[in-house]
């Protein structure tokens, strides 16, 4: 008998983050003409400079733990020997792409500068082969 219980975990948790999603547009602070002011602080005086790509960034991230965690329960894993020479599981190489990405996006800042899209797609592609071989 197939179980139930995952659709709606799935469900519930889809759309709690929607949730959250909607609400960090919601509160994002507009200009003058309605549009989102995507680099005014969403906490004005605040002693952190918490945009609405900060906050995104960090919404990812929680996100990204979230369906890990689902995913852990629901599918556990063995750890498995990649090309490091090291047994990692699905968190470890969540962690290792994170790491990974935050050097490359460094690096392409010094490099390059501001714009980071190259350094984004660098660090999808760095992602998926940490996950392929790692």
């Amino acid at each position: 008998m197939v179980s139930r219980r995952w659709p709606m975990v799935y469900g519930v948790t889809g759309a709690v983050l929607l949730a959250i999603l909607a609400l960090l547009f919601a509160v994002a602070p507009r200009s003058e003409e309605g549009a989102i002011a995507w680099f005014d602080p969403m906490i004005p005086g605040g002693w952190m400079a918490w945009t609405l790509p900060i906050a995104l960034f960090f919404y990812v991230i929680g996100c990204l733990l979230v369906i890990f965690t689902i995913l852990a329960i629901r599918f556990p894993e063995t750890p498995r020997i990649g090309v490091l020479r090291i047994e990692t599981t699905r968190g470890d190489r969540l962690f290792i792409s994170l790491l990974g990405s935050a050097f490359i996006c460094l690096g392409w800042l010094a490099v390059f500068g501001a714009p980071l899209w190259g350094a984004l797609i660098l660090c999808l592609v760095y992602a998926a082969a940490v996950f392929r071989w790692v």
